[in-house]
């Protein structure tokens, strides 16, 4: 895999239709700094706004990944990015005169080709891979969807469909090598539907821009000629031109690959793959991906991509089982002895849940009051030591976090079960169950032994420190 970032050498220009928008729209790749990454701009907007392609500006996946900022829309982004991420280009300027790519022949073909034309360029910074250490999984049973990322030290994907459909059948495909597969085994293959849901589709409005040029419309339904004819007039297409195939594609289409279907899934994946915003090394498998389920999977490998950024800024020494040390989680709260009541963290993901550990020694200074002769930690110090461990989880990733502090707001449904005594180690589980803005809510669980000794709901902002 390629160390080096990599842009174009120079600009390149498509011109076209938008698939679901109908509208016509030029779109210019241009050359794009280090740590540029790739950003749409809306140049038929006044003051040309520019759209970060991030995983969190995602606003709709309905028939394409849409992503959007401040009102701000660009539709259907995944063949565009599809053949940045699998030419490995890192960072590109896009231009566009309208509110959606051209979708062209429903692949990521001509994007590719024009990308090639305008040449590569190396650049002098390393490309920041996000590695895993551990496996990432994503799972939606209700649509049977599973999509797992294994730690390689390369990058692989294999994708898995199975539509229950005669003309498609179950497909399976693989890419295990960008520079040598990509251009020819992958980005040529093109978007197809059903044609049970093309009269849905030409009635909602979503594919204003369709036709049987860049879409394969695969024939999961008896339809006659003239119900052919009346659907091509709703697609603007001459009903002479629909015409029931033997081969289960309408028009009797010719597949470029026997199984282009599920290509073009792997090629959508790698699209939305993309607005993780890093390159990644991992052996990724999915089963029956959409464009709901990627966005979801992309969120997972964010989140473990910026715990694991928070880690590198702080846990410099690699420890097994340890995610936090003690030196990493002074460096994070501001708490001091006799105060500072976490000794570690075990287990972090964020926005989600963490769990800490503090060993609890009769050199505690609090013993020397509570009580003399009967040593018993205080319910309220296992409150903070729980209000502690919510405020690492509180964290975003963002480099301001010196310069801010954690506050209490509120505690509820206190419960201390068992007393805590000298010799036991608490470990400590809290589970964010609401964020907004700068303010959480948290529920924290206290074990000694696997039995449950303190519980509360928390509530605390991060708010700026006082200087």
């Amino acid at each position: 895999m390629l160390i080096q970032q990599r842009t174009i050498q120079k600009e390149v220009s498509l011109c076209g239709t938008g698939l679901h928008t109908g509208e016509k729209c030029m779109i210019t790749f241009k050359p794009a700094p280090v740590n540029y990454g790739y950003r749409f701009i809306r140049t038929d907007i006044e003051n040309s706004p520019e759209i970060p392609a991030l995983i969190e500006n995602v606003i709709d996946v309905l028939r394409g990944t849409t992503i959007g900022l401040n009102d701000v829309k660009v539709h259907t982004t995944e063949h565009v990015l599809g053949a940045l991420y699998g030419l490995q280009i890192d960072n590109c300027r896009i231009e566009m005169s309208g509110p959606e790519p051209p979708v062209m022949d429903g692949s990521s073909l001509p994007f590719a080709e024009a990308l090639l034309e305008a040449g590569f360029k190396d650049q002098d910074e390393p490309k920041n891979y996000l590695v895993l250490d551990e496996t990432i999984e994503y799972h939606d049973s209700n649509n049977s969807v599973d999509i797992v990322a294994l730690p390689l030290d390369s990058f692989r994907i294999t994708v898995m469909v199975d539509y229950k459909n005669p003309a498609l059948g179950s497909q399976h495909s693989g890419l295990f090598d960008l520079d040598k597969e990509f251009v020819k085994e992958f980005a040529p293959c093109r978007t197809f539907c059903f044609l049970s849901e093309v009269e849905t589709l030409a009635n909602q409005g979503i594919i204003k821009g369709g036709d049987i040029d860049n879409a394969i419309i695969i024939i999961d339904k008896s339809m006659k000629q003239e119900e052919l004819s009346e659907l091509g007039k709703k697609l603007g297409i001459n009903s002479d031109n629909l015409l029931p195939g033997e081969n289960g594609i309408v028009n009797n289409r010719e597949l470029r690959f026997k199984n282009e279907p599920a290509r073009h899934k792997l090629l959508d994946l790698l699209g939305d793959i993309a607005l993780l915003g890093m390159p990644l090394k991992a052996q990724v498998l999915a089963a029956r991906p959409g464009h709901a389920s990627n966005v979801e999977f992309v969120k997972q490998l964010k989140k473990y991509a910026d715990r694991n950024k928070l880690a590198r800024q702080y846990q410099h020494e690699k420890k097994a089982g340890v995610i936090f040390d003690i030196n990493a989680i002074q460096k994070i709260l501001p708490h001091r002895y006799p105060f500072l009541l976490i000794d570690k963290i075990v287990e972090f993901k964020l926005d989600e849940k963490i769990v800490s550990i503090k060993n609890v020694t009769m050199n505690e200074p609090f013993f020397q009051g509570h009580f003399p002769g009967n040593p018993i930690m205080p319910g309220v110090l296992i409150l903070e030591a729980m209000a502690q461990t919510g405020g690492i989880m509180m964290l975003n990733g963002n480099d301001n976090i010196k310069e801010s502090v954690v506050y209490f707001m509120g505690i509820d449904k206190a419960r201390f079960r068992k007393p805590v005594l000298p010799g036991d180690t608490l470990v400590i589980e809290a589970t964010m169950t609401n964020k907004r803005r700068n303010v959480c809510q948290f529920d924290a669980k206290a074990y000694v032994r696997g039995e449950l000794v303190c519980e509360a709901s928390l509530m605390a902002t991060v708010m700026p420190k006082n200087k």
